[in-house]
């Protein structure tokens, strides 16, 4: 069976094609973040004008790389939500529409599903059931997963999710858009003892994360700072206050997961989404699974961020098991909210 995957829930347009027997055929990304750049964030009527000029182009490519034709595709799955209301339209109407012309049966996915099971893709993938963490966006998340579609939260982010914490905190430090790369980067050169931030939750009990709090503490060290303004810090004092922060937020999502790993019995631990290519947070991961006995999966880099693969896979999966998942519904349907606890077991 051979599914093309069609992503667009935010500055991403991600198109592939996932054979049940060969495996991934081949997939297209198109990023916009040089686009939203100048505006320090995505601008969404941008994103969505923006899908639908590169959706059919990037079609075209995954079809032309697969070595094969529109016809030879059994079915089409797209990111129904959770995202950008517009942007979605755009991946809908483009799914729907082929599966009409095609006269091949359609599939909603769920976004964050895709990325929860995209470390399946990788040459050696996690056995269910494992704990999943859950660090895309907008969203910080602990979960048990027991198989496609059997999901169970953990804990959540109470407020800020991790990554809209780098985006903000890479911003105060005058650091531009997308944040969270940008302060990775520069806390490599940062001294961990210059400025110690606090560590949200780190002791509360739960699988609940906490992390704007920790965005302002970054706000009161750039603002108590001696020169006031944010284009006198030096060089090395940006560094060291992102080495503070990567610090104290690396180390609450590894006492999380750690938690969760104890409290559940189980031995692998996936990390999924984009904040999952932090190279401090799988040092970290990594040192701990080591001393704790278990091990860490991780999706393939290209795959940590929005694509196209992670939607033709997760796709695949429920009508490997529910042949009748897909149906010849054309009719365009998102959900931008969409919890994952809402989705159905396959």
């Amino acid at each position: 069976m051979i599914v093309l995957g069609v992503e667009s829930s935010c500055d991403e347009t991600g198109l592939a094609l996932y054979d049940t027997q060969r495996g991934l055929l081949s997939h297209a990304l198109h990023s916009q973040v040089a686009m939203h750049e100048e505006y320090g964030g995505v601008v969404p009527e941008l994103a969505s004008r923006d899908h639908i000029r590169r959706a059919i182009p990037l079609l075209e490519q995954t079809l032309s790389s697969a070595g094969i034709d529109a016809s030879s595709i059994d079915a089409i799955a797209y990111t129904q939500g959770p995202g950008l209301a517009g942007a979605l339209l755009v991946g809908s109407s483009v799914a729907c529409s082929l599966g009409l012309a095609l006269d091949k049966p359609v599939l909603g996915v769920h976004h964050l599903e895709g990325h929860l099971l995209s470390p399946l893709l990788a040459s050696d993938p996690p056995q269910f059931p494992f704990i999943a963490l859950l660090v895309s966006g907008g969203h910080t998340q602990l979960m048990r997963v027991d198989g496609v579609g059997r999901y169970t939260l953990l804990g959540e982010t109470l407020d800020d999710a991790a990554g809209e914490a780098f985006d903000k905190s890479a911003k105060l430090l005058g650091l531009g858009y997308p944040g969270g790369p940008a302060i990775s980067r520069l806390a490599e050169f940062g001294n961990p003892d210059a400025y110690k931030l606090p560590r949200p939750m780190l002791h509360s009990k739960d699988f609940n994360f906490s992390f704007s709090g920790l965005k302002t503490a970054v706000l009161t060290v750039v603002k108590n700072h001696e020169e006031k303004v944010i284009a006198n810090i030096c060089d090395q004092d940006k560094a060291d206050i992102a080495r503070g922060f990567v610090d104290a937020i690396v180390d609450v999502l590894t006492a999380k997961c750690v938690s969760a790993m104890r409290h559940s019995g189980l031995n692998r631990l996936v990390i999924a989404g984009g904040v999952g290519a932090n190279s401090q947070l799988r040092a970290s991961l990594n040192a701990a699974a080591e001393k704790k006995k278990f091990r860490v999966y991780y999706p393939e880099l290209e795959f940590c961020t929005d694509n196209g693969a992670m939607i033709a896979f997760a796709g695949a999966m429920r009508l490997q098991i529910n042949p009748d998942a897909a149906q010849r519904d054309y009719s365009f349907n998102v959900r931008p909210r969409w919890p994952l606890d809402e989705i159905e077991a396959a």
